[in-house]
């Protein structure tokens, strides 16, 4: 187990979530005592312009924390004891191609789902190797809490690449459904006790408790008046609480209408409501769009009011996306075994997946990592669905590894947004240009018929 105070690197330093995650590093210091905070990025420009908002932000708690910027991993990694991780391959710029292509042909254009999650998913793999890389050539035996996206997939790509690596994905998707939910009780996010299967942007809760007694019936009647938001849909949490959320969270309403055993993840409406999707999205300004010119635009420019002024603005937020990453890094710390969603190899827990699959379900964090609750069987419509996707999720690594433009367009095609192969091939020979800076080759093994490589 580490001693505190602890040296903490954030990669991706750079990022507009870093202040929010620093101020809720801030507000735990008692829980998680930290001597330093390091940025890392390879955007130097980008994250010299967050660094002193975020400096701001630990000297508002302490003046006794180091706090050092830097683009280079030896400086970043060199004895620290943790590493949080949240990188964008491509920043916004890619994001949005991510989104627009798939909408040109018709199909759901989304960041980490559909065709949107395997574009970024060929790029991020192989780069969050290299930072596992760095970090274990330079650290004090660091654990990585990654939030990088699509998180499935770069999972998957680190169990195949590093599979001893000290790495725990985490999403704060249902983390957030979960927040929802305890503002519907009337209770605190920390009360519930839930049981949760699926890939990582692709599951369901299947039992909320608090203090034992079930509350799945009665969030089954507000869902079907209100979708998962409070009666006037006010959020606790900007982050997801935008129109294009609202919409979101409403979403989950169909959703059980249909199926109403168990509670969704929002991200769900990708797949089960593709074709509503699309009719309801602007090809022209998608999400990214949507966010570079609010949380980007309102971070940026509150930077530039910051250096000029020495007054910071009110721009950033704490959510649960920052209190999550804490919420788990004190438990790795401390060895505290509590029970958190993340994603981990499967083991088991779910009858019926791979052994290896990297699934989403409740594990007690301890210092030696994550110990995955069993789940057990699961009914067969669920377990088809995740099947499917578990198997596009990996033709997408193993393309990635093999440099193998069959296994790329198995993955699209088989992915439930994607209405054929037509579609599939269209899209992927459109990303294909798109990121020639950052995917690996994809190669051809046939042509006209005939094996070539």
């Amino acid at each position: 187990m580490k001693k505190p105070p602890f040296i903490l690197s954030i990669a991706g330093g750079g990022s507009t979530y870093t202040p929010g995650i620093v101020k809720s590093l801030m507000v735990r210091l008692t829980d998680f005592p930290i001597a330093e905070i390091r940025l890392y990025d390879i955007d130097s420009q980008r994250q010299d312009v967050i660094a002193p908002v975020v400096e701001k932000v630990i000297r508002d708690h302490s003046d006794n924390i180091k706090f050092t910027v830097t683009d280079d991993p030896e400086t970043a990694f060199n004895g620290a004891h943790f590493v949080f991780a949240q990188m964008r391959v491509g920043q916004y710029a890619m994001r949005e191609q991510d989104e627009k292509i798939p909408l040109r042909h018709g199909v759901v254009g989304q960041e980490t789902c559909g065709p949107g999650g395997l574009a970024y998913g060929l790029r991020t793999i192989l780069p969050m190797v290299e930072l596992i890389d760095f970090v274990e050539k330079y650290s004090d035996n660091a654990w990585i809490v990654n939030y990088s996206n699509p998180a499935a997939i770069v999972a998957e790509g680190v169990r195949r690449l590093r599979p001893n690596a000290k790495v725990l994905n985490i999403c704060d998707m249902p983390v957030a459904a979960m927040r929802n939910m305890a503002a519907v009780l009337g209770v605190d996010r920390h009360d519930l006790d839930v049981d949760y299967f699926g890939l990582n942007h692709f599951g369901w809760f299947s039992s909320i408790r608090v203090k034992g007694e079930e509350k799945l019936p009665q969030l089954r009647e507000h869902i079907a008046k209100f979708g998962l938001l409070t009666e006037d849909a006010a959020q606790t949490d900007p982050q997801h609480s935008d129109p294009s959320w609202v919409k979101t969270w409403r979403n989950i309403q169909p959703l059980m209408d249909a199926f109403p055993e168990y509670i969704p993840n929002p991200y769900l409406q990708y797949y089960l409501m593709a074709n509503d999707i699309v009719e309801h999205q602007d090809p022209e300004y998608t999400r990214a769009n949507e966010v570079m010119d609010g949380r980007e635009k309102r971070l940026f420019e509150a930077a530039r009011v910051y250096k000029e002024t020495g007054i910071l603005p009110d721009a950033f937020h704490v959510g649960v996306h920052g209190a999550f990453i804490v919420d788990v890094a004190c438990s790795l710390a401390f060895d505290l075994r509590q029970r958190h969603l993340v994603i981990v190899e499967n083991k088991g827990a779910i009858t019926g997946l791979p052994f290896d699959a990297m699934v989403e379900v409740p594990a007690y964090i301890t210092a030696h990592g994550p110990e995955p609750i069993r789940i057990g069987d699961i009914p067969r419509f669920h377990q088809a669905l995740l099947e499917q996707q578990l198997a596009s999720e990996q033709l997408l690594v193993e393309a990635t590894l093999e440099g193998s433009y069959e296994k790329a367009l198995q993955a699209f095609t088989l992915n439930k947004t994607v209405p054929s192969v037509v579609h599939a091939k269209k899209i992927l020979d459109d990303m294909i240009e798109e990121n020639k800076a950052y995917w690996p080759e994809l190669r051809k093994q046939y042509k006209n018929g005939k094996l070539i490589a």
